[in-house]
């Protein structure tokens, strides 16, 4: 390699990862937000000592958060021991995750074809692709950037690999690939993918050469490569088998794909995975078909880009999913009538394909219809087909260097426009969904956590109608109903909170949840003065979780110490005498009576008490 064309990769990799950390600085002012971040980070109380064999241990035992992915529940820890519970040190390390995967595409891609424009453009644009901007600027969806940095390190342990094959080689491609599974198991499909690079760009299906066929100039149209004309070769050469062969050797990384499909089932079947009686197989084919058009819309128009697409169900158009079958079916056809000319087409649109088909809905994970973040790793594929067929069009009209360098210039800065834009939209939990909400109007989720938002704000009577509204397109929903009980608290209308926190106790079947409401509910009958109530309702929390009576002692003694009141301490009285604490009950309710010497309630439990230990 001569030292010219040394210093252009060196040059194009600073300029990748400066202009991206640049683009993204803003999220290190960016906070948590309470959608998952409270389950990754923020409420995940045994990550917060950082990294340690307990957490390491609980990690690859957890089914937490309806996932199996230990490697990024240590990442999460390593962030906790590192920053604590500050947020733009945990929204840092999901920047520079981002870098490292765009310079490491960048690096690969050049690598696999010795095309540094046409590498160097696809890294960009997945450096500045809105649809990006999900996996970047969330915290919880740390994983996706974190498998992906393995996936893309065990295509690099795979090239390595084809020159050379042997077994130690191929040991550590499949030790990146078990990272990558760790991190998350969307990349379950490294085994197809890497069949497809053996297809073009490697070449390493014997006897395949044979369906290039020259075009008028004597070249091969995939072989063109860079901004100019000029062809350039791979940096390496790779060994050729045949096709029964390369699939043979891609056998044993599929035991680990089942593997991770099974401890993935395991972890979300309970909660996430969604029976067939709630999404037919029918409503899951069709909305499949209509969201891989959509991804595609929005790679090419990336507006209006929302964090949650409710499911359609049986509602979506017939018209939408024709209109959608229609385009995927001609651009199958157009790309395998180019399969001899243009094999990188053929790569590129299987990759988006076949990497989408775990999260496109046909096993229906949650209520929604897609997502930007499951987009990260697939959309690799488009950027490789519109790049090197924007570059072939190109070498067939002769078009300057400059021509293309400034258009390729005007594209990337109207997508760093629109990603900046969306990035500002993360900058907190109402700006958050108040643009999810302009976005799908009818989300139920978006009305929700907007009302959520307002209420942390202090802004409880704005909140309202917001909360009300999401109990009753939710009905079932029992975070609904007790998200509108704490609103309606928040508001002094305690009566009305009353009767949503006992609907969404009917609702869950979860006993910390259920518990919760219960403590909520004492509190709410303590500032009635309904102290009967407030010692039913302790009852019902400490039989439904008995553990955690220490911890509810704890809490409730800290907020009397804080806030203290004679009433307050009436209520702390009642739940150290249900939990067997005579005399700290006792102490609970004189130090009530010094507040307030006519509280009534507090004379008369006192009195309970000393007869009780007569």
């Amino acid at each position: 390699m001569d030292r010219r064309r040394t210093h252009l990769i060196v040059v194009s990799c600073l300029f990748l990862a400066i202009s991206t950390s640049a683009l993204y600085s803003s999220v290190a002012r960016h906070p948590f937000i309470d959608f998952d971040d409270q389950y990754y980070v923020t409420n995940n109380a045994i990550l917060h000592a950082g990294l340690n064999w307990k957490v390491f241990i609980w990690s690859f035992n957890a089914g937490y958060a309806q996932n199996w992915h230990p490697l990024t529940w240590l990442s999460h820890a390593l962030d906790c021991q590192l920053y604590g519970l500050h947020p733009a040190g945990h929204h840092l390390t999901n920047l520079v995750l981002h870098v490292l995967n765009v310079v490491i595409l960048f690096l690969l891609l050049l690598q696999v074809t010795g095309a540094i424009g046409r590498s160097f453009l696809v890294a960009a644009l997945f450096a500045v692709h809105p649809l990006n901007v999900e996996t970047v600027a969330w915290v919880a969806e740390r994983k996706s950037s974190l498998s992906m940095l393995f996936f893309l390190l065990a295509l690099g342990a795979y090239g390595c690999y084809a020159r050379n094959p042997n077994l130690k080689r191929y040991l550590a491609l499949t030790a990146l690939f078990l990272l990558g599974l760790a991190a998350k198991p969307m990349v379950i499909t490294l085994p197809f993918v890497l069949l497809l690079l053996d297809f073009w760009p490697l070449k390493r299906i014997q006897g395949w050469d044979k369906l290039s066929v020259p075009n008028r100039k004597g070249r091969q149209p995939d072989e063109k490569v860079g901004f100019k004309r000029s062809a350039s070769k791979p940096e390496f050469s790779f060994t050729q088998a045949s096709f029964s062969r390369l699939v043979l050797e891609k056998l044993p990384l599929l035991a680990f794909c089942a593997g991770s499909a099974a401890l993935t089932i395991v972890a979300q079947r309970a909660v996430a995975i969604r029976s067939l009686e709630s999404f037919p197989i029918s409503v899951r084919l069709e909305n499949a078909i209509y969201a891989y058009a959509m991804y595609l819309w929005k790679t090419f128009w990336p507006t209006r880009l929302a964090v949650y697409y409710p499911h359609p169900g049986n509602t979506l158009p017939v018209w939408r999913v024709g209109v959608a079958a229609l385009f995927l079916a001609a651009a199958s056809v157009l790309v395998w009538r180019q399969r001899r000319t243009r094999r990188y087409l053929v790569t590129g649109w299987l990759w988006y394909l076949g990497i989408m088909v775990p999260v496109v809905g046909l096993v229906q994970v949650g209520d929604q219809a897609r997502a930007d973040r499951y987009a990260y790793i697939p959309l690799i594929g488009i950027f490789v087909m519109v790049v090197w067929g924007a570059a072939d069009w190109a070498d067939s009209k002769h078009i300057g260097f400059r021509w293309r360098v400034a258009t390729a210039t005007i594209i990337l800065a109207v997508l760093s426009l629109v990603t900046a834009r969306q990035i500002s939209h993360w900058r907190s939990e109402y700006d958050l969904w108040a643009h999810d909400l302009e976005v799908v109007p009818g989300s139920a989720l978006a009305i929700s956590n907007l009302g959520d938002a307002l209420n942390k704000t202090g802004r409880a009577e704005e909140a309202l109608p917001f909360l009300e509204k999401s109990a009753r397109l939710l009905p079932a929903d029992p975070v609904r109903h007790g998200n509108l009980a704490v609103d309606l608290v928040q508001c002094n209308r305690l009566q009305d909170a009353i009767p949503e926190y006992e609907t969404a106790i009917s609702l869950t079947a979860e006993a910390p949840v259920q518990s919760h409401y219960y403590e909520s509910l004492a509190a709410v009958y303590d500032a009635l003065g309904d102290y009967a109530k407030v010692r039913s309702s302790y009852q019902q929390a400490l039989k439904v979780t008995p553990q955690r009576s220490t911890d509810m002692v704890r809490w409730l003694t800290q907020s009397v110490a804080a806030q203290p009141s004679a009433p307050r301490y009436v209520e702390l009285g009642i739940l150290l005498q249900q939990t067997g604490k005579l005399s700290e009950a006792r102490a609970a309710y004189e130090q009530a009576l010094k507040l307030d010497p006519k509280l009534t309630q507090a004379t008369e439990y006192l009195h309970a008490l000393a007869q009780d230990g007569k």
